[in-house]
């Protein structure tokens, strides 16, 4: 049998898991490429703790380098071009082409669309805009702190909920909390709304109790940096002192131009094997658009790009071998969401289930807490 050749495309963690899988369960004589633009892979849930200075940016970082040590093979650069016909991507110039190809390029981030919001703002889904919101937020004494959701489909449905915890923590430990107000807007009609309605109270719940307030469907429009106003489409105005934000997403430009993706903006694939509509192309993580039975898609979080990833490099792998049994993706997930001082609760379920997904929040807790750190320090340990 002659050897086959798999491409995958992005270093976060859905491609991180999905070519040292395909690495472990292949033998050498197939090749596994993994392109990746960025130097360091970023193990992005820990940006929250970043931002209010529990983390450093190299704690949180390994080199995508390590991963050659299995015998992946690397390339380095910017993608310029995707041919799912051909199965083939342009690297600098470079024309790679596979018999396999998994795209697995996450959400590209677009605060240029909301007009001076990256002018004033913090965006702590990037490491740059952590680290401001770090700086910032110790400076931040008196005043208004705005955490905002600018626009939806986001990644980790929990985040502007934790991000706003953890900063009123903060602000608790600085001993300013008094002289200082916390609000989240969102467009979102609740939180976490996907997970359904007794999750979504749940963390509404957690979060007034500490006093911040809570404003959905307020969709931003503009945000006037001179007068740091946030205008929204209800007409409503907003005033801050220190903003947070969680940017547009969107697909990425290069995966756009290719044809890959659907109505939604996102790629389509089949909701267990992750395939596309091209033969031998497939798509995991941020990247996609699967619909749920409730007319919302899967929520987009780090969790279920390792499941996809998992199942994904298990099928190659099947198919190249020529034997075994494929397995699809379930539908099952979870995450942690810390509400500050050391606690945190964590959702779980199947997000595939009919009528509607089955989802429960387990109370927050000092232990759940541990749990998340002890698996920052095993995803990081684990896969370099």
């Amino acid at each position: 049998m002659s050897g086959k050749t798999i491409v995958v495309l992005g270093g976060g963690i859905g491609g991180v898991v999905v070519a040292s899988q395909l690495r472990k369960q292949l033998r050498r004589e197939h090749r596994v490429i993994l392109v990746e633009r960025e130097v360091n892979h970023l193990f992005q849930p820990s940006l929250l703790w970043l931002m209010t200075g529990a983390r450093t940016a190299e704690a949180i970082q390994r080199p995508v380098a390590r991963l050659a040590r299995r015998g992946i093979e690397l390339v380095h650069g910017e993608i310029e071009a995707i041919d799912p016909k051909l199965r083939s991507v342009r690297v600098a110039g470079r024309e790679i082409q596979g018999d396999y190809l998994v795209v697995a390029l996450g959400a590209e981030y677009a605060p240029e669309t909301i007009p001076g919001l990256a002018e004033v703002g913090h965006n702590f889904y990037t490491l740059a805009g952590a680290q401001s919101l770090r700086d910032a937020r110790a400076n931040l004494r008196h005043g208004h702190l705005v955490v905002l959701v600018s626009g939806i489909p986001f990644k980790c449905p929990a985040a502007p909920y934790e991000s706003a915890m953890l900063l009123e923590a903060d602000l608790r430990s600085r001993g300013v909390r008094d002289h200082v107000t916390v609000d989240v807007y969102t467009p979102e009609p609740g939180p976490m709304l996907t997970a359904g309605p007794e999750v979504s109270a749940q963390l509404r719940q957690m979060v007034t109790s500490k006093n911040i307030q809570l404003h959905t469907e307020h969709a931003v429009v503009k945000v006037d940096p001179a007068a740091r106003l946030l205008h929204f489409a209800n007409g409503a105005t907003a005033g801050f002192d220190l903003l947070a934000y969680i940017p547009p997403h969107r697909a990425p430009a290069v995966v756009r131009a290719s044809g890959l993706t659907g109505e939604s903006g996102w790629v389509p694939v089949d909701r267990n094997t992750l395939e596309t509509k091209f033969p031998g192309v497939y798509a995991i993580g941020d990247v996609t658009g699967i619909p749920l039975a409730i007319g919302k898609p899967l929520p987009k979080a780090g969790v279920f790009a390792h499941a996809e990833a998992e199942v994904v490099a298990h099928n190659i792998a099947c198919a190249i071998r020529g034997a075994g049994t494929p397995h699809g993706y379930d539908g099952h997930g979870e995450c942690f969401v810390e509400i500050g001082d050391g606690r945190a609760g964590v959702g779980s379920g199947n997000f595939y289930a009919e009528p509607k997904p089955r989802v429960a929040l387990k109370p927050p807790g000092r232990w759940l807490h541990l749990g998340k750190v002890l698996y920052e320090k095993y995803w990081l340990y684990r896969w370099f």
